[in-house]
């Protein structure tokens, strides 16, 4: 059974507000889709889109782009902040997806697959999928590095210090490392043409407060904020003020690179 999760209007907000937003992952996918056909796309579809930071991104490149997720809380931010005429969003499972048999040129989950029933999903997609449809899971590890000139090494203990606070409240789910999950799904996926990238780097420009607040929208901290929200903003507050003196600023809106680390399979329908 698929989870339920990102339904509280606080933790939406702040997710819209800190998570990456994957510009580069979807030049990739239509990198992949292109090669083999020269038609124009009609139907995208973003499952599990959440606030729709990915869906609108699609927008320029299909007639019609489709965002499905289970949160209506989700759904409400991606309808307030999208202004693509060519986007809308619609509430189901990932794997009940409303559309006929053979009519989407695109399936597409950003950060959100692990979060499935996903032996279901892929057949799901695999229905409604076009031939010579394509389909892109992606996601990036939670362990993301900070570099701040000479500082570099001390900021990324500091980050080992966190992650391993946040470690016990993990998602039983999602195993030992979520890039499993999605390797597992690639090798299960039966389509001969399909491409596996276990590790991409993306830098991104943060502030140290932006990049606490990015750690603060994880389900890791949001479980340890519900069982003891002292001790959560004692966790933050902590990493925040070691980041800072590791980086010799006084400002926790100084600016530093964050260092993200995608993985991604991309398969196209036979």
């Amino acid at each position: 059974m698929a989870l339920r999760m990102y339904e509280e209007k606080d933790h939406v907000a702040a997710y819209l507000q800190y998570r990456v937003t994957p510009e580069e992952m979807i030049n990739r996918i239509m990198d992949f889709m292109k090669p083999k056909t020269q038609q124009k796309f009609n139907l995208a579809v973003d499952v599990g889109c959440g606030n729709g930071k990915g869906t609108i991104l699609l927008a320029p490149f299909f007639d019609q782009v489709v965002g499905t997720d289970v949160s209506p809380a989700q759904l409400e931010m991606a309808q307030a902040n999208s202004l693509c005429s060519n986007v809308t969003y619609r509430q189901c499972p990932a794997e009940e997806l409303p559309f006929e048999s053979s009519q989407v040129d695109l399936v597409t989950a950003m950060t959100a697959a692990h979060w499935f029933d996903r032996p279901r999903f892929l057949n799901e997609a695999d229905r409604v999928l076009k031939s010579n449809g394509c389909l892109a899971l992606l996601s990036y590890t939670m362990d993301m590095e900070l570099e701040y000139g000479d500082a570099t090494s001390a900021l990324n203990n500091i980050c080992d210090e966190l992650y391993a606070a946040l470690r016990p409240f993990k998602n039983p789910c999602l195993g030992s490392s979520s890039s499993k999950i999605y390797f597992d799904m690639f090798e299960s996926c039966t389509y001969p043409d399909k491409e596996w990238n276990g590790s991409l780097r993306v830098n991104r420009t943060v502030t140290v407060n932006s990049f606490i607040g990015m750690v603060e929208t994880f389900t890791s901290y949001q479980k340890l904020m519900r069982q003891d929200a002292a001790e959560a903003k004692r966790l933050s507050d902590d990493i925040r003020n070691k980041l800072m003196a590791a980086m010799q600023v006084s400002s926790p809106d100084t600016e530093l690179t964050m260092v993200v680390r995608y993985f991604y399979m991309f398969a196209r329908k036979p």
